[in-house]
């Protein structure tokens, strides 16, 4: 019996557990349609609105985007507070205020050009400051080291002032919090006694300070060591940490003192998830308090530390890898230096131990890397800091394990999780697609919105006549509602009863925009080459921001903005084909074009793109994808069958092959005229007549250093499009494999991961039992 109550009580102390996912990006869009939506409001909102003779949706048009993401990895953390909150998990998010977010895009002359997104210019309803819990954070000075302990002192206090934003979950009375973190000079900045005199310029330099969180880095995919992104880094991690302490310290669950002491059950109690190595200081911060603060033994602060912190891998791309500079460090936060140091011995000492001799081990496992510059790498920081290392998708995952982290899991292989990412299916079939979702409610009821695997239910209506008749129906008011919207805002006018065939996501050579640039192009020239031939029209939508950086990102815009150009305005192509950039993509665009896709392009080069999410968007809104054996379009394949995707091209392997063997873009381009065609016509400034050689840069990368074999996959693509073509003028061969798509994709939902994470990695138990409303007494 004792051994019984002490489980019930281990269980009831996991059941306090508190999940803390800090993340330096939350792409959380729009929040009106979405509390609505979760609150169980939107048709009394409609009602009440339209009695006042307004229109709800002109309301919503109003709201900015809090774009404070640049993709996928902070998309994926909106979705996961989603879920977090909807299974009633006691979860925080944990970010940084930007001031400006993502910039916004605009087209002038075919190129980018960002502009600032001030999106808090007419304030933010939704937040509230919370000054009563603002905190220090510390950087620069030095580190004292005296029989008492270490003690980090002389340093700049830069204030963390709280911003928190209700998280509701889907109808069941549970609000959690999003707390983001604005930067604020203390008031005695800069007026210290050797500043006398210089009042007005001490005052100016408060700037300096608040400039930490000014702005978003809008890179994907690509690190940028500045010291203001470090800076960032620490900012988030220094004061959410002293939160959760504070927290844990005051917290009265299973502890009879007023203020707990110990730090024994932190564990128990705590866990962080870390979103990426963005924010890795997590550790040797959390190291920093528990010995130097709280004066925890260093070992039991190490177990303690690990035992709280996990981490999720996002990239195996190595211009990704966050690796800074020791000598940034040195200056900036001294004693965590220190700490990373003393950890790497420790590690190197265990490795050194196990492996005895094998000095290139001990080399490619250090958390120092030695050179001419020496730097911290910050994913195997992450990796011997945590008890949970994932990937996020299975594949992601096994590339993990076998190349990245190869040594790391040879030593604790249990280490080693898979997490497959998912999407919320509020914002992304119920807000986005009411159409779809209310078919789908009239056939298997309304219980697959929190649990989403109950779409396999609708295998059943396959072959159902009137069913099959409205999914089509829903998907062409879609496409039409979309098609009204580009003529409103963009003044294009295009064919709604053509192919949409869509591609947004970041611009990256790794995601192989030009690919489809290709496949443009070579359409057009069959077009020309005989127009009285029948062809599936098709709307070719390509949309994404570039790294402002990233000049062959902003090359490929240009690119595809000149291909529209030419092939737009040929009056032999007229009606069969059109290419259109969306400008300004961005997370309310894509509740507009998902929903009205025809086609999903997910074509990155196999082994690159660790998983994608907008795939599973697509999926669930009843397109049918081409795409890569890649990130969780390999999922996708197996859940619905591989026959009910478009898969083509290279896998894993035969990609690894052709590495070993050398890839030579010249044999393709000499082999296939299609593609040649293309190429000379990209070259010679076809698309580009008022300036032939703008493109040189494009063309020479794709002959001479393309690393994602964009001509190694360019028949077996062009080949796989035909069968696109042939599918979709069979209207109900193309629907009844939409349906069989939308039935499949119950595993992609963020409620299924979050569950995945709760058990296997935090150890909690997600609840489906829905708080009583406020206005009733609780039990």
């Amino acid at each position: 019996s004792w051994l019984a109550s002490r489980a019930k009580l281990l269980l009831t102390n996991k059941l306090w557990c508190r999940i803390y996912y800090l993340s330096l990006e939350f792409y959380m869009g729009r929040t009106l349609q979405n509390t609505m939506v979760n609150l169980g409001l939107q048709n009394a909102c409609d009602e009440a609105i339209y009695q006042l003779g307004l229109d709800l949706e002109e309301l919503e048009e109003i709201e900015e985007d809090a774009g404070l993401g640049n993709g996928g990895l902070g998309r994926l953390a909106a979705c996961f507070l989603d879920s977090m909150a909807t299974l009633g998990l006691a979860a925080y998010g944990y970010g940084i205020r930007y001031e400006f977010g993502i910039f916004n895009q605009k087209i002038v002359d075919g190129w980018q050009v960002e502009e600032a997104d001030d999106w808090l210019r007419y304030g933010n309803p939704w937040e509230k400051a919370r000054p009563e819990y603002m905190l220090p954070v510390h950087f620069y000075g030095r580190v004292e080291h005296s029989p008492e302990g270490v003690k980090w002192v002389d340093t700049q206090v830069v204030l963390a002032m709280p911003y928190d934003t209700p998280v509701p979950g889907y109808k069941n009375n549970t609000v959690n919090t999003m707390r983001l973190w604005s930067a604020k000079a203390p008031n005695d900045f800069n007026l210290q006694e050797f500043n006398v005199g210089d009042y007005i310029e001490a005052v100016l330099d408060r700037n300096l300070a608040e400039n930490i969180s000014r702005v978003l880095y809008p890179n994907d995919n690509f690190f940028e060591g500045k010291e203001l992104r470090l800076k960032q880094e620490y900012f988030v991690v220094a004061a959410t940490l002293q939160d959760i302490i504070r927290r844990f310290k005051s917290s009265k669950f299973g502890c009879q003192d007023p203020v707990r002491t110990s730090f024994e059950t932190f564990p128990d109690k705590v866990a962080i998830q870390l979103n990426d190595t963005h924010p890795a200081l997590s550790i040797p911060e959390l190291m920093r308090i528990l010995v130097d603060v709280e004066k925890v033994d260093w070992d039991k602060a190490w177990e303690i530390t690990k035992q709280t912190c996990a981490y999720t891998n996002h990239t195996v791309l190595p211009e990704a890898l966050e690796r800074w500079p020791v000598s940034m460090f040195e200056k900036l936060l001294p004693r965590h230096l220190e700490i990373i140091y003393a950890l790497n011995q420790m590690h190197l000492d265990r490795v050194a131990a196990l492996y005895p001799g094998d000095i290139d081990r001990l080399r490619r496992m250090s958390v120092i890397e030695e050179g001419d510059c020496k730097r911290i790498n910050m994913a195997h920081l992450c990796v011997i800091g945590s008890h949970a290392v994932n990937g996020v998708a299975r594949i992601h995952s096994d590339i993990v394990k076998n190349t990245v982290f190869k040594d790391f899991y040879e030593l604790e292989p249990e280490k080693f999780q898979n997490k497959t990412n998912g999407i919320t299916p509020r914002r992304w079939l119920l807000l986005c697609n009411p159409g779809l979702a209310d078919v789908i409610a009239e056939k298997i009821g309304e219980d697959f919105v929190t649990d989403l695997s109950q779409l396999k239910k609708l295998l059943d209506f396959i072959d159902n006549e009137t069913f099959i008749r409205d999914v089509a129906k829903v998907k062409q008011e879609n496409k039409l509602k979309f098609s009204a919207y580009l003529e409103e805002h963009y003044k294009v006018k295009i064919n709604p009863s053509s192919m949409f065939d869509i591609q947004v996501k970041r611009i990256h050579e790794y995601k192989r925009q030009l690919l489809n640039c290709l496949h443009a192009i070579t359409l057009y020239n069959r077009i020309r080459s005989d127009p009285s031939k029948s062809f599936v029209p098709r709307t070719i939508m390509i949309g994404g921001k570039a790294a402002p950086g990233y000049h062959m990102a902003k090359m490929i815009i240009k690119l595809i903005t000149s291909i529209g150009e030419v092939v737009n305005n040929d009056p032999y192509v007229g009606d069969k084909l059109k290419v259109i950039f969306l400008e300004n993509y961005r997370v309310s665009l894509a509740e507009k074009v998902i929903p009205a896709a025809d086609l999903s392009q997910q074509i990155s080069t196999a082994g690159t793109e660790a998983s994608g999410t907008g795939n599973m968007k697509f999926m669930l809104n009843g397109a049918l994808t081409i795409g890569t054996m890649d990130g969780a379009n390999v999922e996708m394949a197996e859940e619905a069958g591989e026959e009910n995707l478009f898969i083509f091209g290279m896998r894993v392997e035969e990609v690894e092959a052709l590495d070993r063997q050398g890839y030579n873009a010249q044999e393709y381009y000499d082999r296939i005229p299609e593609l040649r065609q293309a190429i000379d016509q990209i070259s010679s400034g076809f698309f580009s007549p008022r300036d032939p050689g703008c493109f040189r840069d494009v063309v020479n990368m794709l002959m001479h250093h393309d690393r994602f074999k964009v001509f190694a996959d360019y028949e077996a693509y062009i080949k796989c499009q035909g069968q696109v073509d042939q599918l979709f003028m069979d209207p109900r061969e193309w629907t009844r494999k939409v349906i069989r798509n939308i039935a499949c994709s119950g595993k992609f939902s963020s409620d299924r991961t979050i569950t995945e994470y709760a058990r296997e990695i935090w150890g909690v138990e997600p609840s489906a039992t829905k708080i009583p409303p406020p206005n009733l007494p609780r039990d």
